[in-house]
């Protein structure tokens, strides 16, 4: 690919994405110190349950499997989704935090990596990757308040979206698209808002590659151009969800930090290393266990609307 961005430019979008990442980490540190100092005070002196317990053996084997298929195209929050379904690690109601959570640094690594190769119009990556942080920011204030059975409906419906998506990469049905390396005027609207909603849908478990590839398609560009407009997207927004997440404590402490350790490693073993995997056979099985996942999501939600009024809905679960 040529390089179509000046360099500074490219340096200027990194050195952005590499101070944003530096205050999210000092950010999420000294939440997870002030909540656990909290915790503590209201058990009086006593060990705060689950707060002080590092991330287990399935956590971190988690996190590197569904970031090294990441890496290679399959993606990793269906894929996650569906391991913490059946591992049961984490409560369904915060699933999508965890997700956002704990999928941003080895994302961000991923955004360092193959933003490198830039084949894309300034303007158009700037403004889609504006639009869909600011998708993020609004879409994870709604998710992070939603009960229980609302999320397991929404993640249902996103799992059987990815699965369809899925599906048509294995039967090469994504738009062929053109040759254009940017957008302007009508076109690039309908780009903003096309990315502003994906970046909200991203804050519900949908991931962003798939659905920007096909959008970036429709809309006349070259389909190698989705690669850094998807990648920096999803760089960029998910610290901005991610914050929204932990304000509200509304993700799994143990269970992102296990898909952060394990997920970081994996995207530098894949890129750097294995490079391409022939993965025809291990989307098919994705798709199965997606579908799988997405029924059973939603089977919860009917169980939960079946059980007795008054209820209480789960509390965002921290260990």
């Amino acid at each position: 690919m040529n390089d179509n961005l000046p360099v500074s430019v490219k340096t200027l979008l990194l050195v952005a994405l590499g101070i944003i990442t530096g205050a999210y980490i000092i950010y999420w540190v000294v939440a997870i110190r002030r909540e656990r100092a909290n915790e503590a005070a209201r058990r009086s002196g006593e060990p705060a349950t689950g707060e002080a317990k590092p991330p287990g053996p399935l956590h971190l084997a988690i996190g590197f499997v569904t970031n090294f298929f990441d890496t290679l195209g399959i993606g990793s929050f269906a894929t996650t989704t569906a391991m913490f379904k059946f591992a049961k690690v984490v409560p369904d109601r915060v699933i999508p935090g965890t997700l956002n959570v704990g999928h941003l640094l080895p994302t961000v690594a991923q955004a360092f990596i193959y933003m490198s190769i830039v084949t894309v119009d300034t303007k158009t990556l700037v403004l889609l990757i504006a639009a869909s942080v600011a998708g993020a920011w609004l879409g994870a204030g709604v998710v992070a308040s939603w009960p229980k059975r609302t999320v397991q409906i929404g993640m249902g419906a996103a799992l059987l979206v990815a699965a369809v998506l899925m599906l048509m990469t294995q039967f090469s049905l994504f738009p062929g698209g053109g040759t254009a390396l940017g957008i302007e005027g009508t076109k690039l609207v309908v780009g903003m808002i096309g990315n502003f909603m994906l970046g909200a849908l991203m804050t519900l478990g949908i991931g962003l590659y798939a659905p920007c590839m096909i959008m970036i398609s429709l809309l006349g560009m070259d389909p190698t151009a989705a690669f850094p407009i998807m990648m920096g997207s999803c760089a960029f927004l998910m610290p901005a969800s991610s914050v929204r997440f932990i304000r509200k404590e509304s993700y799994n402490l143990r269970a992102a930090i296990g898909l952060t350790i394990g997920g970081v490693p994996a995207v530098l073993l894949a890129a750097y290393i294995v490079k391409s995997l022939p993965l025809g056979a291990v989307r098919w099985l994705v798709v199965v266990v997606v579908l799988y996942t997405a029924a059973m999501m939603l089977r919860s939600a009917f169980t939960e609307r079946m059980a007795a009024p008054g209820r209480l809905e789960d509390k965002p679960a921290r260990s």
